[in-house]
């Protein structure tokens, strides 16, 4: 079994920051891209960042310049840093992770069980 446990939501004020961490557990043999989306209700799942096994990232329109991903291979985890947050970015953040459990495995697609983000006017 594998699992993806996010912390680090919570509440803020317009202008705030946060961090968010998301760390992997269980049978890993190799871990590709590891991302965040987020939802809010009524609406689909948005992409907000991603990074590669590499290093190499990318972002939502709507974070860029404004969130922040980053990841320790060592640790399994992921990251996203979150500054002049708005409240428009209130929603719930879920980590994901593309990893292969043995080395004859496919890549599969984990979810975390999302982390609540407020953002108050």
């Amino acid at each position: 079994q594998v699992q993806l446990v996010e912390s680090g939501g919570g509440l803020v004020q317009s202008g705030g920051s946060l961090r968010l961490s998301c760390t992997a557990s269980g049978t890993i043999f190799s871990i590709n891209t590891m991302g965040w989306y987020r939802q809010t209700p009524g609406k689909e799942r948005e992409l907000v960042a991603f990074i590669t096994s590499g290093g190499a990232s990318n972002y939502g329109e709507s974070v860029k310049g404004r969130f922040t991903i980053s990841r320790d291979n060592t640790k399994n985890a992921v990251y996203l840093g979150m500054n002049s947050l708005r409240p428009e970015d209130t929603a719930v953040y879920y980590c994901y992770a593309h990893i292969k459990r043995t080395n004859t495995d496919p890549v599969s697609h984990y979810w975390g069980q999302g982390t609540q983000v407020t953002v108050s006017s």
